[in-house]
């Protein structure tokens, strides 16, 4: 199935990435403004266009666009920020992404925000942007709370609005709720599967998962056949010291970290505790092994710092999530 699609505030291509590993053939414009992103963006989907700013972008200017992802700056609507709403300015900018949708009319747009898009100022904020959506006419709106937990082993909880339009003949059956016999998505598989650690360069640890059923990871073999390391994943804090995760799941990924990863969760091995590195964070949002290691800055393709990788790696839709929305939205496009 092939479509186009208009990525705005695209990061580092994770909503392409979701439909393509859901089968379509996937064309994408994308805008950004951070020069990290951009990079990647470029570096590992070279057959992208980049279309500059959202502020900049016409719809009069592109062709016929499919589909319209955006995940618009969540800061002001965080538990964790300020809680500014729609009155701040970066959250404001998803006006900017309604707009191209009324000149571009796509069959699909799929909105991805924070959880405390729900609740900020009273949940005025989210209904407000409900009735923007509505206003532009011709699209009916699903959307459900999903966590990244339901896929790979983060807790992180998402907002996803499909719109839909009304006029394109696509198939009406709806796309949420995501579930399988009234169970989350894919849930029985998560205590079983894991994620695996990095090796650091070392011998690869094919079986080697950051948790098992019990929170915990057995089998680090480091070419030591009675060598048992257990793993516990979690965070620190000042006043409450080592917090380990009982479920076994990795606390959400944030996007502020420095070179060493500080910021980002912690994983205990026996009396070591280490941070994540960034291939790990790259498995826990679902994307292959280094797809943040480099970027195409204009034609010259350079390392990116580990504070960019972390940081691209918080930013991040989760690509398993997507992929899981995209096939639900299949029918909407026959």
């Amino acid at each position: 199935m092939k479509i186009t699609q208009l990525d705005l505030f695209s990061g580092i291509g994770g909503f392409h990435l979701g439909f393509e590993r859901a089968g379509y053939e996937v064309t994408s414009f994308f805008s950004e403004i951070d020069k990290h992103a951009i990079a990647v963006y470029k570096h590992q989907l070279p057959n992208s266009t980049y279309v500059g700013s959202v502020t900049n972008v016409r719809g009069s200017e592109l062709p016929r666009i499919d589909l319209i992802t955006f995940g618009s700056p969540c800061q002001d609507f965080s538990l964790a920020g300020k809680r500014l709403g729609m009155e701040g300015q970066r959250s404001s900018l998803i006006l900017q992404a309604i707009r191209l949708i009324q000149e571009c009319r796509p069959r699909v747009f799929v909105w991805e925000n924070v959880k405390g898009t729900f609740s900020s100022n009273n949940g005025a904020d989210f209904w407000a942007i409900i009735q923007a959506f509505a206003n532009i006419g011709g699209y009916r709106l699903e959307w459900q709370l999903l966590n990244t937990s339901w896929f790979l082993p983060q807790n992180r909880e998402r907002i996803y609005l499909v719109g839909y339009s009304t006029t394109t003949g696509g198939d009406w059956r709806g796309v949420f709720p995501i579930a399988t016999n009234g169970r989350k998505a894919l849930e029985p598989s998560i205590k079983q599967i894991g994620v695996r650690l990095d090796s650091g360069g070392k011998q690869p640890y094919q079986q080697d998962r950051v948790y098992d059923a019990d929170g915990q990871a057995p089998a680090l073999n480091a070419g030591k056949s009675d060598l048992i390391i257990k793993h516990e994943i979690g965070d620190y804090r000042s006043d409450e010291g080592w917090r380990p995760r009982k479920d076994g799941n990795c606390p959400t990924l944030a996007a502020r970290a420095r070179e060493d990863g500080s910021g980002q969760p912690l994983l205990k091995e026996n009396y070591r505790t280490r941070r994540l590195t960034p291939i790990e964070c790259e498995r826990l949002q679902g994307f292959p092994d280094n797809h943040t290691a480099f970027g195409n800055y204009d034609g010259e393709v350079k390392p990116m710092s580990n504070t960019q990788r972390y940081k691209q790696c918080g930013n991040a839709v989760t690509v398993d999530v997507v992929q899981a929305v995209a096939n639900q939205c299949k029918p909407l496009f026959k």
